[in-house]
């Protein structure tokens, strides 16, 4: 039996833990590991840069239809996201990046543009995928799908956290739960590749559990299902 390139999809909503715990399992597992947000945010960017007015629709899908961006897989194993040949770090995280992303993901155009390119990405050569749509939208035929998932205050909390280590002050509890529960509320309502969960994925709730725990979980169950040398012909 011969079989593809491993795709590992973590899906869940923010605050979950999917990019620790994914970092780490495409390193165990010895794969790439795709944060597919950092695509949507590097459109973010761009239209923050370009002063373009987020809502104007057919503005927005235009350029995500011509927008030159390109995935390198880095020495670590990470994947980087280029736009015009340029690396993005710090600044697709900032605030009102995030908020210009979390409005246009939503539009059909671009997702599709955005699913088209991880496809080609991670079908030659296998991924850890994180993201909210891999196992629904992107890959549904993967074996290997896990909905991470903890309760809100749980999430909230890391939220602060991860914004306090980025230098954001004066955060207030009542501020961030707004701030994560519009997201999710944006993320499985929308009409394009909601966030959503059926019976193929194993769900993993992360808020008992260590992230080392998580992904030893992850990491066996994707072994166990992988075909023994005996099996290939």
């Amino acid at each position: 039996m011969t079989t593809g390139p491993i795709i590992v999809a973590i899906d869940g909503p923010s605050g979950v833990g999917k990019s620790t715990v994914a970092e780490a399992v495409a390193r165990r597992l010895g794969l790439p590991h795709l944060e597919t947000g950092a695509m949507y945010r590097a459109l973010g960017w761009e239209i923050h840069r370009r002063k373009i007015d987020p809502e104007d629709r057919p503005r927005v899908e235009r350029l995500a239809e011509d927008l030159d961006l390109q995935l390198q897989v880095r020495a670590d194993g990470d994947v980087e996201v280029l736009l015009e040949g340029h690396r993005l770090n710090a600044e697709i995280r900032l605030p009102e990046v995030s908020a210009i992303t979390s409005l246009v993901s939503s539009y059909p155009v671009v997702r599709h543009r955005m699913v088209a390119l991880q496809r080609r990405f991670a079908q030659s050569r296998g991924a850890v995928m994180e993201g909210r749509d891999i196992g629904s939208k992107v890959f549904p035929d993967t074996p290997h799908k896990y909905f991470l998932t903890a309760p809100l205050d749980v999430r909230v909390e890391r939220r602060i956290r991860q914004l306090e280590k980025a230098g954001r002050t004066n955060l207030t509890l009542a501020a961030i739960e707004a701030e994560v529960a519009e997201r999710d509320a944006r993320d499985t309502q929308r009409q394009e590749s909601p966030l959503t969960l059926d019976a193929s994925y194993s769900v993993i709730d992360t808020a008992g559990l260590t992230a080392a725990e998580a992904v030893d979980l992850i990491v066996l169950k994707v072994e166990e299902s992988r075909p023994s040398p005996d099996d290939d012909c």
